[in-house]
């Protein structure tokens, strides 16, 4: 046989070689319980994270994540209703570990927790690399040191408790303190290349809100809009959280600066709840499971400096059960970020926005990330604003008596510039720079 001929044999063998569909492998649902699903068959082709497809018939399929396994049983929960699932059906299970393309397309787009577009703009590119969802985060003697100051835009957030690009940075507060309007004001005024917002557990008739009124078309053309609502399964709400994540990975490993926020890890926290708990873990502290505890450090930690150039400075909200800033999930993340802003009740209720109480919050990349020529700046206003906090039931009662104390009637004329100072309207920005040349003016120093 000819060399030309035998090069012609090779490529049509190829060719039907490419043409002969993979073996599929597929079990059965033997049962339901809850939202529990029983799938029999070959569990040694099946791994937990693995995905299933249930067939339900008609063409539809039910996406479903194997949680676990019984005897000879794997679990699985489903990323939609059970509706239509029935003993017998095929559970087709996927070879490929779960995972998404991001490419720059996506810029300006919503996206559900699965990576399916929601915005009704059309199909989404799909970019060269798989990332899969639940990575693992960078290591340790691998991560760049975190970079420069950045600028939040926030006065209260850039004098007082300034962030370094990489950080992660919790924002701890009860509901209906201003939150998500403070997460919308950092994607519009950081000065970052690009934003990642994952709203997991979000209520259904606020997404549109904050999408149009919120982060309006020009905070929304340099991000990336993950959408899980609280009517959702919980895996879809926990997937949001590790696909808000895989996203930021993408655009950090093209050398950009990458602002990532997330409202709200307690919701993440409590989807898996609800998943470990149909899989049988035992309930520890206010019903939180083993698992929630181990995976929000593998999530969290996925945030910050990257090996290369690029950076993810990470913003998580904590929603507070009761305003218990030390309840499980609240403490357990607060130990592993690099700082934690608080938001107080009764701040908001007196009508200062954002309701920040820059005494109880910390940045842990303080004072190396502050300029040194105002560290003496901030330090007095920290000491004005302790000794007015001390002092203030007093003052308000009038049992204060003026020329008692020096430094607490500094404190009470200062207060009034001081307050308003803290205080910002959603629309407005202030650099790093401007905050404090005005706060070296209200306390006249410098």
């Amino acid at each position: 046989m000819s060399e030309a001929a035998a090069s012609g044999t090779l490529a049509r063998l190829t060719a039907a070689l490419g043409e002969i569909e993979p073996a599929r492998v597929f079990g059965r649902v033997s049962g339901v319980r809850g939202l529990l699903i029983e799938v029999a068959g070959p569990i040694s082709a099946m791994q937990v994270g693995g995905r299933v497809d249930i067939a339900i018939g008609g063409g539809t399929q039910v996406p479903c994540e194997v949680i676990g396994f019984s005897g000879e049983r794997a679990l699985a929960m489903p990323f939609g209703t059970i509706e239509g699932i029935r003993r017998g059906c095929e559970a087709w299970v996927r070879p490929s570990a779960p995972s998404v393309r991001p490419s720059s397309g996506w810029l300006g787009r919503v996206v559900d927790a699965l990576g399916r577009p929601l915005d009704g703009a059309g199909p989404l590119p799909n970019g060269d690399t798989a990332y899969p969802f639940r990575a693992d985060p960078p290591a340790a003697h691998a991560r760049r040191r975190v970079g420069p100051p950045l600028d939040l835009g926030i006065r209260a957030i850039n004098t007082f408790i300034t962030a370094a690009r990489g950080q992660r940075m919790g924002i701890f507060a009860g509901s209906g303190v201003g939150k998500s309007v403070l997460l919308s004001m950092m994607a519009r005024f950081t000065k970052a290349d690009v934003a990642v917002i994952g709203l997991v557990g979000e209520r259904g008739r606020e997404v549109q809100e904050f999408l149009q009124d919120d982060l309006g078309p020009e905070g929304l053309a340099r991000s990336v809009v993950v959408v899980a609502t609280s009517d959702e399964p919980a895996l879809m709400r926990r997937n949001a959280a590790y696909l808000t994540l895989a996203v930021a990975e993408y655009f950090r490993d093209q050398g950009l600066s990458v602002l990532c926020m997330m409202d709200s890890v307690t919701r993440f926290a409590m989807a898996q709840r609800d998943i470990g708990l149909a899989g049988g873990e035992p309930p520890t502290a206010k019903g939180y499971t083993p698992t929630v505890f181990s995976e929000l450090p593998r999530l969290l930690e996925r945030a910050g400096p990257g090996p290369g150039e690029g950076t993810i400075t990470g913003l998580f909200t904590v929603l507070v059960e009761g305003d218990d800033h030390n309840e499980p999930v609240a403490d357990a993340v607060r130990g592993i970020l690099d700082g934690h802003i608080v938001m107080a009740r009764e701040i908001a209720e007196r009508g200062r926005y954002p309701a920040i109480n820059v005494l109880r919050s910390v940045s842990r990349t303080m004072p190396r990330s502050c300029d040194p020529a105002f560290l003496p700046v901030v330090k007095k206003a920290r000491q004005v604003l302790a000794t007015y906090g001390d002092m203030e039931e007093l003052i308000r009662l009038g049992a204060y008596r003026a020329g008692s104390s020096e430094e607490v009637d500094e404190a009470v004329s200062l207060m009034p510039q001081l307050d308003q100072f803290l205080g910002q309207r959603k629309e407005e920005s202030t650099s790093i720079q401007d905050g404090y040349r005005r706060l070296a003016e209200i306390l006249g120093v410098g």
